[in-house]
């Protein structure tokens, strides 16, 4: 059963309790969980977020009791996963007149997950405001937390915060907000920002900086209570929980050969992440290092990236030596990575990955960070063609926190 409950002025929680013990993301969902919708009743009808997939066509029929839905003017859509993005294809073809609200990758999965080609969409950029007639909505982009297209929904007027998957809870109930609830759901709260935010904590990080600018006396996510008692407890914790431990001492190494440099500038793009992320590192050029020092400070490493620039098929300069000595030390317990730029070929990182595979030493792959931290936005081995341009810093940058995430979780 989909219910209307009014949650501000000419503002309604349009959402579905779902009190099944409910698989999610490899888990069971003991407690169940709800999919929060937002209805703003406004001169400009907007919808922000809809329901899971399973109930699309029982959410669409039930909020077509609402209202007709070709008053509706907007949809925001905050995130694209199918528990809150499922009932946008159903709604859009009944809601004639809307234009969905979202970010610019947002549009992109939504025309690849429901063929939404012919549908009007409003593409927001960080900061942009939108006027739905008697309320305004304010959206930041918050990339990865925990996708890449995500944002949130700030409405001026009422002071809410609409952030999606941000301060949720897998928690089914009826009571709605958390002021009503029947226990605390504090440990709730911290177990859901364990399992979804937690590996993302950068992120968090960066969007705690952008919503400490808003007043909010309400925080609506998209799943369990809305936070309308004490909000900013809820920010505080996130911002506890995010808060980097810099007690471990962790120490990177990063080797590289570079022919024309550019190899060379992708390292320094994987320090400069590093140190954002508190990592101890040594950038070296094995063209001139001793050997022994080389060794020595794998020996201190928790981190090994090893870097060269692709010639005629192979790495350049004497790098292949260095690895062939790492091969013959005891890495056990230690990380290692393999990046490099190239031009028409990149087979060196490839010859590298070898190498590394060869040692004792735990390797990282896409495929483990993606298990590991749910980063899917990251490829590894670590591939940057020809000079790298900002959005190619910007993703050495990214690849360095997600490792640095490894490490501190290891």
């Amino acid at each position: 059963m989909i219910n209307k409950v009014q949650i501000a002025d000419k503002a309604y929680w349009i959402g579905k309790v779902d009190d099944r013990k409910v698989p999610f993301h490899r888990l069971v969902l003991e407690k169940g969980t709800t999919y929060n919708s937002y209805f703003l009743d406004t001169d400009k009808p907007t919808i922000i977020d809809t329901v899971d997939i399973a109930f699309a066509g029982e959410w669409v029929k039930a909020l077509a009791e609402m209202v007709d839905l070709k008053r509706l003017q907007y949809l925001v859509v905050n995130h694209v996963e199918p528990d809150h993005a499922g009932a946008v294809g159903s709604l859009m073809s009944k809601a004639k007149n809307a234009a969905i609200v979202t970010t610019e990758k947002g549009k992109e999965f939504l025309i690849g997950m429901f063929k939404l080609q012919n549908a009007k969409f409003i593409v927001i950029k960080d900061g942009d405001t939108l006027d739905i007639g008697g309320k305004t909505l304010k959206f930041l982009e918050t990339p990865y937390l925990h996708t890449e297209e995500t944002m949130v929904t700030y409405s001026i007027e009422d002071k809410i915060l609409y952030p999606c998957d941000q301060f949720s809870t897998h928690i089914a109930n009826y009571e709605l907000f958390n002021d009503s609830a029947k226990e605390d759901i504090t440990e709730d709260f911290k177990v859901y920002y364990s399992l979804i935010m937690h590996p993302h904590r950068p992120y968090v990080k960066d969007m705690l900086t952008k919503i400490k600018r808003l007043d909010i006396d309400m925080i609506a996510p998209s799943h369990g209570y809305i936070l309308r008692d004490n909000a900013n407890k809820y920010i505080e914790l996130y911002d506890e929980m995010s808060t980097l431990n810099t007690k471990k001492n962790l120490k990177a190494l990063l080797l590289l050969s570079s022919m024309t440099g550019n190899t060379s500038k992708v390292a320094q793009s994987l320090a400069q992440g590093l140190n954002e992320m508190n990592i101890e590192n040594t950038v070296v050029n094995v063209k001139n290092a001793e050997m022994e020092t080389i060794i020595a400070s794998a020996k201190e490493a928790d981190l090994i990236l090893v870097g060269s620039s692709t010639k005629y098929g192979d790495m350049i300069g004497n790098l292949e030596d260095v690895l062939k000595e790492l091969t013959k030390l005891d890495l056990s317990g230690k990380f290692a990575a393999a990046f490099g730029s190239y031009g028409w070929s990149g087979e060196a990182i490839e010859v590298i990955s070898d190498y590394l595979n060869s040692t004792n030493a735990t390797v990282l792959t896409t495929s483990y960070l993606i298990k590991s931290t749910g980063a899917e936005d990251i490829r590894l081995p670590l591939r940057v063609a020809f000079t790298p341009d900002e959005a190619s810093k910007n993703l050495c940058i990214r690849t360095a926190k997600a490792i640095s995430e490894v490490l501190l979780r290891a």
